[in-house]
């Protein structure tokens, strides 16, 4: 039975902006992949079976690498490990970079979102910052809240900017 999802999370990889994570026949998700094992990421064996079999480790669902070009990690009626608290029902993208993205990138993920969007409607978009702790209890999840930066950018500005890239967060752009 497929999961309930009603979140779709951005993040970031915390990696130098701009520097393409895939070479020499790796995918972006293959490196983040190590990254993750190292941290002591570890994914079900009956999930490895079924899809990715060499990604043992990675949390991601989808991984944006500088190129534009997308790479999958778990699969989704997987739980993913990119958000804790929040793995059961949501899908984890990440793109990689810290806070400014290529054009090729921004593409990528209007184009991924949308789609999930149009596979899981009732899901929410949100960066991982967003689903930080509300401290002070007023409702609104404050920078000074925040557990990490990630993803970068504020998802509900690019949201209602009609998911064009963010002025300041485009990678030698604007």
């Amino acid at each position: 039975m497929p999961r309930a999802i009603n979140l779709i999370v951005i993040h970031c990889s915390a990696s130098p902006n701009g520097k393409q994570l895939a070479k020499n026949g790796q995918t972006a998700a293959d490196v983040i992949d190590v990254w993750h094992c190292a941290r002591g990421f570890h994914r079900q064996p009956a999930a490895v079976a079924a899809f990715n079999p060499t990604l043992k480790a990675i949390g991601y669902h989808f991984v944006l690498d500088t190129d534009g070009s997308k790479s999958t990690g778990r699969g989704l009626d997987e739980i993913g490990a990119h958000v804790s608290g929040f793995n059961a029902n949501s899908i984890g993208v990440c793109m990689v970079g810290t806070d400014q993205f290529t054009l090729l990138q921004w593409q990528a993920l209007t184009s991924l979102i949308k789609a999930l969007a149009a596979k899981y409607p009732s899901a929410r978009i949100v960066g991982h910052r967003d689903l930080s702790p509300d401290k002070n209890h007023d409702g609104t999840i404050e920078p000074n809240e925040w557990l990490k930066t990630c993803p970068g950018f504020t998802v509900a500005d690019w949201l209602k900017g009609g998911m064009k890239p963010l002025s300041g967060k485009i990678l030698g752009g604007v």
